[in-house]
């Protein structure tokens, strides 16, 4: 907070404090009975209990220079554990690129070589009456 911010709150809680005491005694009461109703409907607090599985070695853990120690193996353990199905996502989106892109090659391959075989000059297939023929043919 501002400088300015902290000392309205300052002047705002002094100015509240000091009408307090001046407030009548019936509003006092009821400010204090509606204050014990409000403290009673309060929960409770209740502490929850954390169950947080962790791996220890056998051992002084400041002695322990193994780089097979329990934090050590666990900590590169729970990297991998993230690493590896992000790799796997990588290398499978990419492995469906490559075959989809395949998948093109093949089908642009079949038509150039049908379009090659057959026996009609290439400016048959230019003609939009070619194309009628075509869908009247296929229908038969």
């Amino acid at each position: 907070m501002k400088t300015k911010d902290l000392n309205l709150a300052y002047k705002l809680r002094h100015a509240l404090d000091e009408s307090a005491t001046n407030l009548p005694k019936n509003t006092s009461e009821r400010l204090s009975s509606a204050r014990n109703i409000a403290l009673s409907r309060k929960k409770p607090e209740s502490e929850q209990v954390v169950v947080a599985p962790r791996f220890v070695a056998v051992g002084d853990r400041n002695t322990m220079h193994s780089p097979f120690a329990s934090d050590t193996v666990f900590s590169w353990l729970g990297r991998m554990g993230v690493a590896l199905p992000l790799a796997a996502l990588v290398f499978g989106l990419m492995g469906l690129y490559q075959y989809e892109k395949h998948q093109q090659i093949i089908e642009a391959a079949t038509i150039d070589a049908e379009v090659l075989t057959d026996d009609l000059p290439l400016s048959a297939y230019l003609d939009h009456g070619f194309d009628a023929f075509l869908a009247n043919s296929d229908e038969e």
